[in-house]
C-alpha cells in the first residue's frame, strides 16, 4: 500500500462527472492522499495555478475544452504536476497525443482500482525521487526568446539534453531556430569548452563528403597537396552538429553509423584509424520516419540520432512570442549599429501578428532588419516601415476575410464558393515553379483542408468532425502535428 512506502501527495481530479469525482476522492482518501476536485477545465487550471499538486487526473472531454489541449499550459506551471489522463473514450490517436504531451499514464474508464492505485503510487514515487536529485543549473538562454507554453516544454527538453551526453535530434520547420537550439544545448553542457562543429549535410557532395567529414592525407587524390583534418576530428571533445541530416546521402549513412557507434574513423588515404570523442546533435525539417518507410533513410541511423528528441513549434503556433522576439531583435540591431533604442507604433505589432510567417523566426528577423534599415534615424518603427510584400499580404487577407461575410479561403486553397478553376493552372500556382513529391503535396493539402474547415465553420468542433469524418483525438493530433491552433 502507498502509506507503507511513506509516500504522500496532493491530488487534483478534473472531471465533469460528479460520480467519477466522488469515487476518486473516496479512493484517494483511503490511500491517505489529499484530494481536490474540479468539474471544468477552467476550474482545474485555476486550482493548479493557486496551489501545488503532485498528480492531476485529467479528463479529455470537458464542458469548456479538451484536456489534451491544456497539457502544454499545465507543463508550464511552476513545479508542474504529473498528469494521468482518465477518459471514457480512449483511442490510439488520443493516447499518442497524450504521451507526446508528457503525461504519466493514460487510463480508460472504468479503470480497475488496483491499476489506478499503482499509477498514482508510481507517479508519486517518481516525483519524490526527482525532487531528491541535485538541483539543475538554470539554462543560459541568451538570444533564445519564448514565453508560451510550447516553448516552456522545449526549454525543459533542452535542459535535459544539456546535462546529458546522449544523441539529440532537433526537428522543426525551416527557420524555427534549430541551430540556435543546438548551440544553446552545447553551451550549457559539460562540453562547452570544446568546439561546436557544424556539418551542413545539404551541401555535402558525393565526391568530397568523406574528405570533408573524415579528412585526408596528402596525395590521397588529385588536389590533396597537404593533410586535412576533417570535421569529425575537429569536434573531438566538443559537439558535432549535423544540420539537415535528412539530406545526408544514403551512401554515406552506413559508414557514418559506424562512426557514431565506435567513435572511430579512417581519413581518406590513411591506413590507420583515428578516434574522436564528440557529442552528436542533429537537426532536420524532414519527417525521417517517413523517409525510413520510403527507404530514403536508414532506420538504424535514425535510432542512433534520436535518443532525445526536441520538436520546435512553428512561429504561427506561438503568436505570443512575436512581440518579445521583435523587441529583442530590434534592440540588438540598435546596439550593433550604435543607435538609440527605437520605439514601436501599435500598428507595427498589429501587422506582425496578422502575418502567417511561413519562414518562421528566420523570416521574422529578416523582415525586422528590413524595417530597421527603412526607418533610418527615426525613433519609432511603424507598419509603414515593414516590407510592402508583408503589408500587402496582410491587407489582402484582412479584406478577403471580411468580404460579403464569406469565409476566407485557406492558404493555397481555391477561393471558397468561387468558379471552378483549370486544375493545371491552379496546381502550377501552388507549386511555385517546383513540383513537390506526392507525399509533401498531400501533407500540404491536408493542412489547408483543416485550416479551411476551421475558418468556414468558425471552429465548431462537432460540425468539423461530422464533415471530415475524423475522430476527436485524431483531429487534435493532426492540428498539433501541423502547428494549427484550434482557437
Amino acid at each position: 500500500m502507498l502509506n507503507d512506502e511513506n509516500i504522500f501527495g496532493n491530488i487534483l481530479v478534473v472531471d465533469d462527472d460528479p460520480e467519477v469525482r466522488g469515487t476518486m476522492e473516496s479512493l484517494l482518501g483511503r490511500m491517505l492522499l489529499h484530494c481536490e476536485t474540479a468539474g471544468t477545465l477552467a476550474d482545474g487550471l485555476r486550482a493548479m495555478r493557486e496551489r501545488d499538486f503532485d498528480v492531476v487526473f485529467l479528463d479529455v472531454r470537458l464542458p469548456d475544452g479538451n484536456g489534451l489541449d491544456a497539457l502544454p499550459e499545465i507543463k508550464s506551471i511552476p513545479g508542474s504536476p504529473e498528469v494521468i489522463i482518465l477518459t471514457g473514450q480512449g483511442d490510439p490517436d488520443g493516447a499518442e497525443l497524450a504521451i507526446q504531451g508528457g503525461v504519466w499514464d493514460y487510463l480508460v474508464k472504468p479503470t480497475p482500482i488496483k491499476q489506478t492505485m499503482l499509477s498514482v503510487q508510481r507517479a508519486l514515487k517518481y516525483r519524490e525521487e526527482k525532487r531528491a536529485e541535485a538541483p539543475v543549473i538554470a539554462l543560459n538562454l541568451e538570444n533564445v526568446v519564448g514565453h508560451g507554453p510550447g516553448m516552456h516544454t522545449v526549454f525543459d527538453q533542452m535542459a535535459q539534453a544539456a546535462r546529458s551526453a546522449s544523441s539529440t535530434l532537433i526537428t522543426g520547420e525551416t527557420g524555427t531556430g534549430k541551430e540556435l537550439t543546438a548551440r544553446t544545448i552545447h553551451e550549457n553542457g559539460p562540453r562547452r569548452d570544446g568546439r561546436f562543429v557544424v556539418v551542413d549535410c545539404a551541401s555535402l557532395t558525393e565526391t568530397l563528403v568523406e574528405s570533408t567529414l573524415f579528412g585526408h592525407r596528402k596525395g590521397a587524390f588529385t588536389g590533396a597537396d597537404k593533410d586535412r583534418t576533417g570535421l569529425v576530428k575537429m569536434a573531438d571533445g566538443g559537439t558535432l552538429f549535423l544540420d539537415e541530416v535528412g539530406e545526408m546521402p544514403l551512401s554515406l549513412q552506413k559508414s557514418f553509423l559506424r562512426v557514431l557507434q565506435e567513435k572511430r574513423f579512417r581519413p581518406v588515404g590513411s591506413t590507420q584509424e583515428e578516434k574522436s570523442d564528440f557529442r552528436l546533435i542533429a537537426a532536420t525539417n524532414k519527417d525521417l520516419e517517413s523517409m525510413v518507410r520510403d527507404s530514403d533513410f536508414r532506420e538504424d541511423l535514425l535510432f542512433r540520432l534520436k535518443t532525445i528528441t526536441i520538436e520546435l513549434p512553428p512561429l504561427r503556433s506561438r503568436a505570443e512570442d512575436i512581440r518579445p522576439l521583435a523587441i529583442h531583435h530590434i534592440n540588438k540591431l540598435c546596439e550593433d549599429y550604435k543607435l538609440p533604442v527605437k520605439g514601436f507604433g501599435s500598428d507595427f505589432f498589429d501587422v506582425l501578428g496578422a502575418y502567417g510567417w511561413p519562414g518562421n523566426v528566420r523570416e521574422l528577423f529578416n523582415v525586422l532588419e528590413r524595417a530597421f534599415v527603412a526607418s533610418g534615424q527615426e525613433k519609432t518603427l511603424y507598419a509603414m516601415h515593414l516590407p510592402q510584400d508583408v503589408r500587402i499580404k496582410v491587407a489582402k487577407a484582412t479584406l478577403e476575410g471580411g468580404k460579403d461575410d464569406q469565409p476566407a479561403s485557406a492558404p493555397g486553397m481555391p477561393p471558397a464558393g468561387g468558379p471552378a478553376q483549370d486544375a493545371a493552372s491552379w496546381l502550377e500556382a501552388q507549386f511555385d515553379g517546383q513540383v513537390p513529391s506526392l507525399k509533401d503535396f498531400k501533407s500540404r493539402m491536408e493542412k489547408h483542408y483543416l485550416e479551411y474547415l476551421l475558418q468556414r465553420y468558425d471552429g465548431e468542433l462537432s460540425t468539423i468532425l461530422e464533415i471530415s469524418g475524423l475522430s476527436r483525438s485524431h483531429y487534435y493530433a493532426l492540428l498539433k502535428k501541423m502547428g494549427i491552433s484550434s482557437k
